[in-house]
């Protein structure tokens, strides 16, 4: 389950985003998860009817033929990012745009502006929901003034009238070209005029012609007139003049090569996947086909009508582009609808957990992924249903915002009582007081686990401390119990070098060897435990020793067993073995506590912590040892029952 800190920031993340409402210019950029940002932008919009045909040319012209009328450019979307932009920050933009030439951000001020107003709309929005909600009546709503509104009109207006006087200079710039050409014109007439020194004239014809190519762009309604101006002046020159055949075939072959490699160029675009960047290139071949001059009069109407097939082809699937496009947009408004009425019906009144919370905002979350991985729908109803779907999510996380922020003062007072038991365990957790310390830390890891959860940004702190601190006192007790396997190997090798001197004194026998089996039984009995693997084997050797003494050295009175010897002997063999029976007993309970409480322990190891799985092997040891030592000590009190 995710700490409620968690999802309240992530939910406040997406109440910073705000819904851009549709202007003409621009779709909006919608960001509709908690989690998940789906960014659309709009689509480049190309209107197949405003494709103009190339236009045939005229065979029969002696130059050249017309050019085909220019398509309409192509929108370009603007490339800035006006997500998670407030209104400032749009203002600012703004001023910058105003600072940059106008003929360079004509769609970044739209987009801008799209953006700007679709943040005023919403505030306007929630103004008159107050409004109405306080009972007031919608028709004496009035949106209060917006500061950052009027600098934005005020950045617009001098914007218009920087695009006025940029116009205005475009278009003089345009009329003055327009005489400047036919001045050109009237120059080329001039010249054909003199057919005496027509000859002489050839070079500075070719110069006007390459004036009048490098005079730019002139009113639209002049264009094609002062074109065919141009083309029937520089027709009449050449029909006047009497200049070499060979300069004359040399130009028409070296337009042929030019223009043959236009249609090559024009028949290879039927394989370009990009559609739209074919029909774009096509425009850029019409322009330079235009721009090259006659070929030979017999092969005009041939290569005409060779560039015209191509450019039929990329225009037809130009035009079938746009009408798949639409009925995609359809199927991607039909599964956008699908969506909203889905989340629509998600109800929130009957979330009281986290995890009720986390498993419907999982929901959302799939939801959102689902819309983004669809694509657009017209440009009008691409924007209503954002609006719509974007709707659902922010009411959904605005109620889980309420939600967390209700539990804040609980998920306080379990920092509180967590942060507690981490200074309780820190002042613990140096104690050399295993049994006692052992079992105050289970106690105060039982108390963690019925404390509720905190806040995100503290929870992970709060418990590697507290487990930081039990870690510690476990390593510590851990090398503790290692010392203790290095004194059951020594009390090992003791036990077997007693084993050893037994053996020897048995056979080596004499007057003392009885008193000195006695002494090594008194020091076997002083020396502690010995690895439980090793137990049986060297008790079973030292109890057939011993037995083989009481057999051979007459031990009258001592005999573990009983046979022979006087009566005192036994009462004092029965004595020792009384006191050394309780000692055993007690040692015997003291073990059974340790192991239930161990066993007990085992629970909250195992389902608390991610790196107790090395204090867990600790505890499974530590378990199995007192187990061992259990039956151990079941052996050595029926060993002396028997005796």
């Amino acid at each position: 389950m995710m700490e409620p800190r968690e999802q309240s920031e992530s939910m406040n993340n997406l109440e910073k985003d705000q819904i851009l409402s549709t202007e003409p210019q621009n779709e909006p950029q919608e960001v509709v998860s908690e989690e998940v940002k789906v960014v659309e932008t709009a689509p480049v919009e190309e209107t197949p009817a405003e494709v103009a045909a190339p236009v045939e040319e005229a065979p029969a012209e002696p130059v050249d033929e017309a050019p085909a009328e220019p398509a309409a450019p192509v929108e370009e979307t603007p490339k800035l990012d006006l997500a998670n932009k407030s209104k400032s920050e749009l203002v600012e933009m703004m001023r910058q745009m105003a600072a940059r030439p106008i003929e360079e951000v004509k769609d970044e001020v739209q987009a801008i502006k799209a953006a700007f107003f679709a943040l005023r709309h919403e505030e306007i929005s929630k103004e008159k929901e107050e409004f109405l909600a306080n009972g007031n009546e919608e028709s004496d709503f009035t949106a209060k003034e917006d500061a950052e509104e009027n600098v934005l009109k005020e950045l617009l207006n001098v914007l218009k009238e920087r695009r006025s006087e940029y116009n205005a200079a475009q278009e003089a710039n345009r009329e003055a070209n327009l005489e400047k050409k036919r001045q050109i014109i009237a120059l080329i007439n001039e010249i054909a005029n003199d057919p005496d020194n027509i000859n002489r004239q050839f070079n500075r014809v070719k110069q006007l012609q390459q004036e009048f190519k490098d005079t730019g762009e002139v009113p639209a309604t002049a264009d094609t007139e002062v074109w065919k101006e141009f083309q029937r002046a520089t027709e009449r020159f050449y029909d006047v003049l009497k200049v070499n055949r060979e300069l004359r075939d040399y130009d028409f072959k070296k337009n042929l090569e030019l223009k043959q490699q236009l249609c090559e160029e024009a028949e290879a675009l039927d394989e370009e996947a990009d559609i739209v960047a074919a029909f774009r290139k096509l425009q850029e071949l019409h322009t330079n086909w235009r721009e090259i001059g006659p070929v030979a009069k017999e092969l005009r109407e041939e290569l005409w009508a060779r560039f015209k097939a191509a450019s039929s082809a990329i225009n037809k699937k130009y035009q079938t582009f746009f009408e798949d496009r639409k009925s995609k947009e359809k199927e991607n408004a039909d599964a956008k609808t699908a969506l909203c009425e889905q989340i629509e019906q998600i109800s929130t009144d009957n979330l009281k957990t986290y995890a009720q919370w986390d498993e419907v905002t999982k929901q959302i979350i799939a939801l959102q992924e689902d819309w983004k991985k669809l694509g657009y729908a017209s440009r009008k109803a691409n924007a209503a249903l954002f609006a719509r779907f974007r709707k659902s999510c922010d009411e959904f996380f605005a109620k889980k915002a309420e939600f967390f922020k209700s539990m804040k003062e609980e998920l306080s007072a379990n920092l509180a009582k967590k942060t507690e038991l981490c200074e309780r365990a820190e002042a613990l957790m140096d104690s050399t007081d295993w049994k006692e310390a052992s079992e105050k830390f289970v106690e105060m890891q039982k108390e963690w686990k019925t404390i509720g959860p905190v806040v995100k940004k503290y929870s992970d702190t709060v418990w590697k401390r507290f487990i930081a601190a039990c870690d510690h006192f476990f390593d510590q007790k851990k090398k503790q119990n290692v010392n203790i396997h290095a004194v059951e190997h020594d009390n090992l090798k003791a036990k077997k070098e007693i084993i050893a001197t037994l053996k020897e004194t048995i056979e080596n026998g004499g007057e003392e060897a009885a008193q000195k089996v006695r002494e090594l039984m008194d020091r076997w009995q002083g020396i502690g435990h010995v690895p439980f693997k090793e137990k049986d084997k060297v008790y079973a050797q030292y109890k057939e020793l011993i037995d083989k003494a009481f057999d051979t050295l007459n031990m009258r009175g001592s005999r573990p067993s009983g046979d022979g010897g006087s009566r005192g002997g036994r009462q004092s063999f029965n004595e020792r073995g009384l006191s050394e029976r309780d000692r055993l007993v007690r040692t015997y309970e003291q073990r059974t506590s340790e192991l239930k409480t161990f066993e007990n322990n085992m629970g909250f190891l195992t389902a608390n912590t991610k790196s107790g799985n090395s204090l867990v092997q600790e505890m499974e040891r530590r378990i199995a040892r007192l187990k061992e030592e259990l039956a151990e000590l079941e052996q050595k009190i029926r060993d002396i029952d028997n005796a």
